[in-house]
């Protein structure tokens, strides 16, 4: 008995999908040529349910869809059925693919939430974190102080945590550095792009983003 010729259901399929030969719906589905010829004679058994679903992919139907159209009905009760098994493999494909997109928005989800717990924690921190640098420098300069053995308890701890975040010092206190418009703000006068500066108080960035522009003033 000869194999079933489904040639004209597969060159009407090709037409559709814009593919004008089998050798070219081979190269763009990546498949052999005779995993294609084993399609047009209806031997779904000896097909990999991979090919399958590369093949209903590029001919732009369902996988079950494809199995119905090249099943010859011939298999034997002890044998899955192509259609059972293109229809479990097509609900396990959705299944993972909704699970993929679930732990995505999971992801994001905690992404926004993380950044919107640093952006609350920073707006506490605020003063702390415009007005510590400047109070320890002066500390540092007046070793006298009593103040000075403080330092280590409060710095280390901060600068963890500012680590941890990714948020950066721009520049130190007492620096001389060229004025920039765009991370320094100017707390007297008037100074040119460029101009030599001093850092009365740092400012800060957390990545590509600006947090605070550093206080400076005419050296």
């Amino acid at each position: 008995m000869s194999d079933p010729d489904f040639t004209p259901k597969l060159q009407n399929l090709m037409q559709r999908a814009g593919i004008s030969s089998f050798k070219s719906l081979s190269r763009t589905a990546g498949v052999s040529e005779r995993q294609i010829l084993r399609l047009r004679r209806g031997k779904l058994k000896q097909i990999k349910l991979d090919v399958l679903l590369s093949l209903s992919e590029i001919l732009q139907i369902s996988l079950s869809e494809l199995v119905a159209t090249f099943s010859t009905g011939s298999f034997d009760s002890t044998t899955q059925h192509p259609i059972t098994q293109a229809k479990l493999l097509q609900e396990n494909t959705d299944l993972k693919t909704e699970y993929e997109r679930i732990v995505l928005k999971l992801e994001q989800q905690r992404e926004d939430i993380q950044q919107e717990f640093q952006r609350s924690s920073l707006q506490i921190l605020e003063s702390l974190l415009l007005f510590w640098p400047t109070a320890a420098q002066k500390a540092r300069e007046n070793p006298q102080l009593a103040a000075v053995k403080i330092l280590p308890l409060v710095q280390k701890p901060l600068e963890q945590l500012l680590r941890a975040w990714g948020v950066e010092m721009i520049a130190t206190v007492g620096a001389e550095i060229p004025y920039d418009p765009q991370c320094h703000e100017l707390l007297q006068g008037t100074a040119q792009l460029g101009e030599i500066v001093k850092v009365c108080y740092v400012g800060y960035s957390q990545g590509d983003n600006l947090l605070y522009r550093a206080k400076v003033n005419l050296p």
